[in-house]
């Protein structure tokens, strides 16, 4: 049995073990030291590469970026609690009551919003599935247009920044783009941040909801029965008293925003530190709204140690798998698959987005993030690809494989809040023309990287 083999073999049983249902992290580190002993028995691994784990592990811990991780998830959880989504989805459902199809317009937006303001995908599905999903079926619209829309807009927070999918792939990505320039010989290295990557990922992001928002008007034109307009007791008084409501709901968390994202792109504040501004920020919106207290804050402190120990806990077993995969030779494997393939760079770029869209089936972004992405993108940014690009890409593309039947995560969140009445065959129907979307955005930033890459020049001036 060849090296090369037994790395094949690893990464299935991995894929194997994760289907049967065994937590991430320990499928990674379990079933990488696993195939290190039986290599090192058969002497088709060296137990020496095991050495380098210590390093990995103190650089985890030392890796300020990281820092980030676990301040957006608090400030996510802390948002999610203070009820600025019910307010938020009210109040823009009433601005835009009297448009056809503007509750759906108002899901969107308020996806969008709470997508750069929590950038945690499950919570945002589960928020708008529970807030929107009754009001929608109550005011008549198809149960396939009503279960699309939120598991699109709930999907937004894996691109629009800060997402935590972009903290994650900007430092893997950085660490990526230096080693492949520094397998072509450049012994001095550029690099990425979390703040290009941010910068990049901005206006594929708002590109995203034009599309959706364009979609619904056309659906309200061509099926007017698909999206009812609500009766007027049903939207209520338009008048300046709506005005002024909207406003003190909307300014709290667009200045969040602004404070967040804002003090990233001018340079005023690493993502680190604006993280840290967000969760102050998110404790002072849930005071203003009378959410605060000591019962609270407990509640999301735990959520928050849960979140971030899983993403960490998944990190360390990607290290080790990496690791144990590189000793059986996988990467120069795939190095080798990658440049033979025909078409090039072009080829291999689209063998790697494939291969991201069928595991983003069966694995989550993060396991996607920390156990791919270092093994192929040193390799395609060597062959010379944008690594902002190649950044918004991959977001972009898991952002679709949650949303594809009948694996995508984001279907099975929405299921398990939905009433019964709602199938599984009207999500999945929902879902697609908004995976043909995707798949238009994915193509329309494949023709055009200047969509990504025009922003990040501007503000850093690279």
């Amino acid at each position: 049995m060849t090296p090369e083999l037994m790395a094949i073999l690893m990464f299935l049983a991995i894929c194997g073990v994760l289907l049967l249902g065994y937590p991430v992290a320990f499928t990674l580190a379990g079933t990488a030291l696993a195939f290190a002993a039986l290599g090192s028995q058969l002497e088709r691994f060296d137990p020496s590469f095991l050495e380098a784990l210590p390093n990995r592990l103190y650089g985890i811990m030392t890796n300020e970026t990281l820092i980030a991780v676990p301040l957006f998830v608090f400030m996510g959880v802390m948002l999610e609690r203070s009820r600025v989504a019910e307010q938020l989805l009210d109040t823009m459902a009433a601005l835009f009551g009297p448009l056809r199809g503007g509750l759906g317009i108002s899901v969107t937006l308020v996806g969008m919003l709470l997508a750069a303001s929590t950038g945690i995908v499950g919570a945002t599905v589960v928020t708008m599935g529970l807030l929107s999903l009754p009001t929608m079926m109550k005011r008549g619209y198809s149960p396939a247009l009503a279960t699309g829309t939120i598991c699109a807009s709930g999907t937004l927070g894996q691109i629009i920044p800060p997402s935590i999918i972009l903290i994650l792939l900007g430092d893997v990505l950085s660490s990526a783009y230096q080693q492949a320039q520094l397998d072509m010989g450049i012994w001095s290295p550029e690099t990425i941040s979390v703040g290009d990557l941010f910068a990049g990922a901005l206006i594929p992001g708002l590109l995203l909801v034009a599309f959706y928002i364009v979609y619904l008007l056309g659906v309200a034109w061509l099926k007017p029965a698909a999206c009812p307009v609500p009766s007027a007791e049903e939207r209520g008084a338009y008048d300046r008293t709506l005005l002024l409501r909207a406003l003190k709901v909307l300014l709290p968390p667009l200045g969040l925003i602004l404070a967040v994202l804002g003090s990233i792109l001018a340079g005023l504040a690493t993502p680190t530190e604006a993280a840290s501004v967000g969760a102050v920020g998110a404790i002072l919106l849930a005071v203003g709204q009378r959410q605060f207290n000591l019962a609270t804050l407990n509640e999301v402190m735990r959520s928050t140690t849960r979140i971030t120990a899983m993403v960490f806990l998944i990190f360390i077993g990607a290290s080790l798998f990496s690791l144990v995969f590189r000793g059986f030779g996988g990467d120069e494997m795939i190095k080798a698959l990658l440049t033979d393939l025909p078409g090039g760079v072009v080829g291999a770029m689209l063998v790697v987005m494939l291969v991201m869209f069928l595991l983003g089936f069966i694995l989550d972004f993060i396991e996607i993030t920390f156990v791919v992405v270092p093994i192929v993108a040193p390799i395609l940014l060597a062959m010379g690809l944008d690594p902002i690009w190649l950044g918004v890409m991959i977001a972009i593309n898991l952002q679709t494989s949650f949303l594809t039947p009948p694996f995508g995560f984001a279907l099975f969140y929405l299921r398990g809040v939905a009433p019964p009445e709602v199938t599984t065959i009207q999500i999945y129907k929902g879902v697609a023309p908004y995976i043909l979307i995707q798949l238009i955005a994915l193509g329309a930033l494949a023709l055009w990287p200047e969509l990504a890459t025009w922003l990040p020049g501007v503000v850093y001036g690279e």
